[in-house]
């Protein structure tokens, strides 16, 4: 069995385009487009890469995209304040703050600052409770964009075994949220995590977020499984590679991501739907 590709640039570009025919529609009638703040405070090379990524996906989208670059000098209370001014305009839908944050700042403090209705990362604990009691409203951005690569393989997710490997609050902890709306039965491993190879090989879908280079090994996949794979690491030869050991593991997948091109794309066009989710123009 060799592993069908989960092709998230490709269906990423997709959403982005129908986002883009919804904007042309409301500016035909009008009305404004939506608009998202994206606050980059440092000099970070990954997040300013990042950052425009996602300004590029927003001018595809029809996105009204507001710069905010900032020193790596600004204070918190001068982030905070900023937070605020964007909370409180009515042409701002939604707000980005790009992490990481320079350490002087309390990363947690400016998420909380931040209107739940108007946080497009969904990472706000109104959002993720809204998540936790079935009640999504905007919602994480890479494991939205991985329920919607799961949608594309059309097979019914409904009592599968999920082993999500990694606990973070950005993407493990609201996956399995996400998996267990499904009526997945889900396992979250981290690094305490005994016999992690038996729980991985045990598992029909497996999300690998870890951030080590192939940490998953391909024998540990169970024949059929589908394979999400977050990571996205640079190697001393300056390759990209994700968390799961490719090569391997998709001869034995039913489905698996790249990396590049798979996960990633999803998150940006994730940022995009909820942009209009936020906008009060998309019902998710």
């Amino acid at each position: 069995m060799t592993a069908r590709i989960l092709d998230g640039k490709t269906i990423s570009q997709r959403i982005v385009a129908q986002l883009a025919e919804r904007t042309k529609l409301l500016i035909s009638q009008g009305k404004r487009s939506p608009t998202l703040a994206v606050v980059l405070v440092g000099d970070n090379a990954a997040s300013a890469i990042y950052v425009r990524n996602k300004k590029n996906a927003c001018e595809k989208a029809g996105i009204r995209s507001i710069s905010h670059e900032l020193p790596s000098s600004t204070t918190q209370v001068a982030l905070l304040d900023l937070v605020n001014q964007l909370n409180t305009d009515p042409e701002v839908d939604g707000i980005l703050v790009q992490l990481p944050l320079p350490a002087h700042i309390d990363a947690d403090a400016v998420t909380a600052a931040i209107d739940p209705a108007k946080d497009v990362d969904g990472f706000h604990s109104y959002n993720i409770g809204r998540l936790a009691q079935k009640m999504p409203l905007l919602r994480p951005c890479t494991p939205k964009g991985m329920m919607t690569l799961l949608e594309e393989t059309g097979e019914d997710l409904v009592g599968k075994n999920a082993v999500v490997v990694g606990a973070s609050n950005i993407v493990g902890r609201p996956m399995a949220l996400e998996l267990l709306m499904a009526r997945c039965t889900v396992t979250v491993c981290h690094s305490a995590t005994k016999e992690l190879a038996e729980h991985v090989k045990r598992a029909d879908i497996v999300v690998a977020a870890v951030g080590r280079p192939q940490f998953v090994k391909g024998d540990w996949i169970k024949p059929g499984a589908i394979v999400l794979d977050v990571g996205i690491n640079r190697l001393d030869d300056d390759r990209i590679t994700g968390d799961v050991e490719f090569e391997v593991a998709k001869e034995k997948a039913s489905w698996i991501t790249p990396v590049p091109g798979g996960v990633g794309p999803m998150t940006v066009a994730s940022l995009m739907e909820n942009t209009f989710i936020a906008a009060g123009l998309l019902e998710d």
